[in-house]
């Protein structure tokens, strides 16, 4: 294990512990009942996972328990119950979704699940949680069957639900929302050749076969590599890059975390993007600078997609968060901090309105009817058993899915550049420098 590695564990590990004592002495004025509402929290804590967004995930639960125990937790017929976030750790594996889904079922005994990050955790967590009606709220994971999966047939197994209660919901967005924007950019452009870069696991297998066709439909040819995450050299396929007789138009990195990172970097370093030749479309993830500009140091002018609210868009309640994330890791709350957080209290007030945590219908009944207005903004679901005819069945991730989600494309432009200073370049609505790109050695 990496040095790095071992220090954001040990980081988490001090939140967990801390955690709780900020809790005490917030909410002594309050008398609890001795039953514990429980939910677990899902968080990459170790490798392959994004380790670096694990521990911020976690700490986004303790301080949405946090400030729901300081209001004197959840009110159930009258009496306070305080609330307890139970994190584990993914790694970001299918199996150990499994895992924690069983543990937290069989033996914490918790009353829902929230948050996320990696989509394979999630897809194999999610059919356990639905078979013993855990109502589950989704924050991070894009795969588009997390939701979709609710009324269609997934990989030859028949949908989750038929005629019964179907317990799953998701916040952040599903892969087809987060696709069509990139697809849109690249396409408005002019852009006719693209490398897709995608990790094998169900978040960038899907991600890149949305992609793929979306770009084929408008013309555009697509050549497409994949790697394991935790993959170190990829030399050997930057080199079949580079032998190219004509540079591609744009790179898109569709690989989480620090493998991510790798990539990118290792592209840079080879000069084959960023480069006045192709454009670098790095992950997501890009948008925690600090930990970008550390891994990689050549990625200016690099582009990536952004998911969720903006400080200009702030509330009260993410302009709260946000000041206290700052204290604690500098910078500003990325969406992976607001979304696990968003998660906590969305599903503690879909219980609060439910007036149960023992009923799982009434708590899925109350989420489907939800109007609450969070950090990542105004939360409803428009459809569900409340409003079963979706107007499409290419939308069927359109159930019990938040249709609101921000999503943009940004692009760095100073070596070193703050996430919230670089270019806002699409969709033009949001575009904060006049351009959808900055040119190769260029400034807006």
């Amino acid at each position: 294990m990496s040095f790095k590695n071992l220090f954001w564990i040990i980081c988490a590990a001090l939140l967990i512990m801390l955690a709780p004592l900020g809790g005490f002495y917030a909410d002594e004025h309050c008398e609890f009942a001795d039953e514990t509402i429980k939910f677990g929290g899902i968080a990459p804590l170790s490798p392959p996972g994004s380790t670096g967004a694990g521990v911020i995930i976690d700490w986004a639960y303790q301080q949405a328990a946090a400030d729901i125990n300081a209001d004197c937790g959840i009110d159930i017929a009258g009496v306070n119950h305080r609330l307890q976030v139970i994190t584990g750790d993914s790694e970001g594996l299918s199996e150990r979704g499994q895992a924690l889904a069983e543990r937290w079922i069989l033996e914490d005994n918790v009353h829902g699940v929230v948050g996320g990050y990696h989509s394979a955790a999630a897809l194999a967590m999610m059919k356990i949680t639905q078979e013993h009606q855990i109502p589950t709220l989704f924050a991070g994971p894009w795969n588009d069957n997390i939701t979709a999966n609710g009324i269609i047939e997934f990989e030859g197994r028949p949908p989750r639900i038929e005629d019964g209660v179907d317990y799953i919901f998701r916040t952040s967005p599903a892969n087809s929302m987060v696709e069509s924007v990139a697809a849109d950019w690249i396409t408005e452009l002019g852009l006719d050749d693209v490398i897709i870069m995608t990790e094998n696991t169900d978040y960038g297998i899907p991600a890149a076969a949305h992609q793929t066709a979306l770009l084929e439909a408008a013309g555009v040819k697509v050549e497409q590599y994949s790697f394991e995450l935790g993959t170190e050299d990829f030399v050997p396929v930057l080199n079949r890059v580079l032998s190219r007789p004509e540079p591609a138009d744009v790179i898109r990195v569709l690989v989480t975390g620090e493998t991510g990172f790798n990539l990118t970097q290792q592209m840079a370093e080879l000069g084959i993007a960023p480069s006045a030749d192709t454009i670098c479309y790095a992950e997501s993830f890009a948008g925690d600078s600090e930990q970008f500009w550390a891994a990689v140091p050549d990625g200016n002018y690099c582009a990536f997609t952004r998911v969720g609210t903006t400080p200009a868009l702030f509330g009260e309640i993410a302009t709260n968060l946000n000041a206290r994330y700052t204290e604690v890791w500098g910078g500003v709350a990325p969406s992976y901090a607001l979304e696990p957080y968003d998660s906590v209290r969305l599903l503690a007030h879909a219980i609060d309105v439910a007036d149960t945590f023992t009923d799982p219908d009434a708590i899925v009944a109350a989420l489907e009817s939800i109007d609450v207005e969070l950090a990542q903004g105004r939360y409803y679901f428009d459809y569900g058993s409340h409003n079963p005819d979706l107007p499409d069945d290419a939308l069927a991730y359109l159930w019990h899915q938040w249709p609101d989600p921000i999503v943009t494309v940004v692009q760095y432009f100073e070596e070193g550049q703050s996430a919230l200073d670089a270019a806002v370049i699409f969709p033009k609505v949001y575009q904060t420098h006049g351009t959808n790109y900055i040119e190769h050695g260029t400034a807006p």
